[in-house]
């Protein structure tokens, strides 16, 4: 009878305990944080609408460069950072597994051996064994929902390290099809370059013929060779931007320092621009935005974690098992023992513990909130600049092939008016040096039209697809 009574008893305080809690939830639900987003980026008027939204493409839809796609796929799969990534995912899946029995009763098995000398009043001593065998049971009850936040913030990790995950391939792809640009168009620039130095050459050829002549003085050939000198000495300097800039591929792509399989800049066409998207958009596309949010939701469960030590806590624990001081009678009737505990327990003073785990928790998820607002920002301004950085590529390209097609018939006229001392040489020079630094101009305008396209496909949650 006292067992049952007590039974009951225990079963009564706990639908106690829960007909309270169902009354008033300690427990708040989460809401997503609300955000400002109709103007979050500026220029979406700079581009068309009959096209899909650039962030939802996959990679290989967008890079045609077949080069540039083996590249991708080889970071991909070799790229520390993301086998990182990957690593932390599996660290979130086994916290979130854990949780999941949180809610099971914890169960440890026991054996213990004690000895024992007793003295006796006659000063006789009598040795004592104590042989024990069984197991102890501890459940706690989620009255307050302490074990069910825990395990939603659980899971936000989880979701939050694949959002992570996703952000670093994000970066990692935009960073490969980066710096290949970049290497191509270095590539372009020493080619230009060198085929500078052979006109060069050939003008101080011209030059010392006139000055035979008596058309021009010594100083026109001295002249001359400067130029040439000056366009040789950028030589080097191209050839180390092309091996620094392989090099940093390589540590995209998790191999040794080697030469990068590349196309030409000159026979590629240029990335089309696509649609950006509405701002809301980026929510969904955007990886590191996503994880930003996450972690709020997580840091808001373990705020809800924190006020339920501010409630009154259950625990059942049960033991049973063996004990006998002979083994001889160890697996007796005689030696079974077991027992049942209900112990209910309202935190009074505990040295402000309680109130100093919510205010933590409080500022983290303020915190948390603060980084996803920012996040946003930070997402809009790269498409924006983006976006501007396109443009202005974009709108540099018909002056400058004008530039370009003038100067070089400037270069053709002044040469040829200076064989008929019609012009000074200096004419020639001054010409001669405009179009080289026209051309890689060019070459840098071409490269910010891509890396605008780049950088926007990243800014809008493009390449982890």
């Amino acid at each position: 009878m006292c067992k049952s009574r007590n039974f009951y008893l225990i079963f009564f305080t706990v639908s106690t305990l829960m007909a309270i809690s169902g009354c008033k939830s300690v427990l708040k639900t989460y809401q997503s944080p609300t955000v400002q987003i109709d103007s979050l980026f500026r220029g979406n008027h700079l581009i068309s609408d009959d096209s899909s939204n650039i962030g939802s493409l996959h990679w290989q839809d967008l890079f045609k460069d077949s080069m540039l796609q083996q590249l991708i796929q080889e970071g991909i799969d070799n790229n520390l950072d993301l086998k990182t990534a990957y690593s932390r995912i599996n660290q979130a899946a086994a916290y979130l597994k854990q949780s999941e029995l949180y809610n099971y009763p914890e169960l440890n098995a026991n054996a213990s051996i004690e000895y024992a000398k007793k003295i006796g009043n006659s000063g006789s001593i009598s040795h004592v064994h104590q042989y024990q065998l069984g197991v102890d049971a501890s459940w706690e009850a989620d009255i307050w929902g302490k074990l069910k936040s825990a395990k939603k913030a659980q899971m936000a990790a989880l979701l939050q390290s694949e959002a992570y995950e996703q952000a670093v391939k994000t970066n990692l792809v935009a960073s490969i099809a980066r710096n290949y640009y970049t290497l191509m168009a270095y590539d372009k620039e020493l080619s230009v370059t060198m085929q500078t130095v052979k006109t060069w050459k050939r003008t101080v050829e011209v030059m010392k013929d006139l000055k035979k002549g008596a058309k021009v003085t010594e100083a026109a050939v001295v002249q001359s060779e400067a130029g040439l000198y000056a366009t040789q000495v950028s030589i080097p300097d191209l050839k180390r931007n092309i091996r620094e800039t392989e090099n940093a591929i390589c540590y995209l792509l998790g191999r040794d320092p080697g030469r990068i399989n590349r196309d030409s800049l000159t026979v590629k066409e240029f990335i089309p621009l696509f649609k950006t998207g509405v701002p809301a958009e980026i929510l969904a596309n955007r990886p590191d935005v996503r994880e930003a949010e996450l972690n709020f939701r997580q840091a808001f469960e373990m705020t809800n974690v924190a006020r339920t030590y501010f409630y009154p806590s259950l625990t059942i624990t049960a033991n049973g098992g063996l004990s006998s001081n002979s083994l001889s009678t160890f697996f007796s009737t005689g030696s079974v023992i077991g027992g049942i505990l209900g112990g209910l327990t309202q935190p009074i003073f505990n040295r402000r513990a309680n109130k100093t785990r919510l205010k933590v928790a409080q500022e983290d998820q303020l915190q948390a909130l603060y980084n996803f607002k920012q996040k946003l920002l930070g997402a809009g301004q790269e498409v924006s600049n983006a976006l501007y950085s396109y443009k202005s590529a974009t709108d540099k390209i018909t002056p400058r092939t004008m530039q370009l097609n003038s100067l070089h018939k400037a270069v053709d006229y002044t040469q040829e008016l200076v064989r008929n001392d019609f012009a000074d040489y200096s004419e020639v020079l001054i010409a001669m040096q405009s179009l080289l630094s026209a051309e890689i101009n060019q070459v840098t305008d071409y490269l910010q039209r891509n890396e605008a396209i780049v950088n926007l496909y990243a800014a809008m949650g493009g390449g982890w697809q």
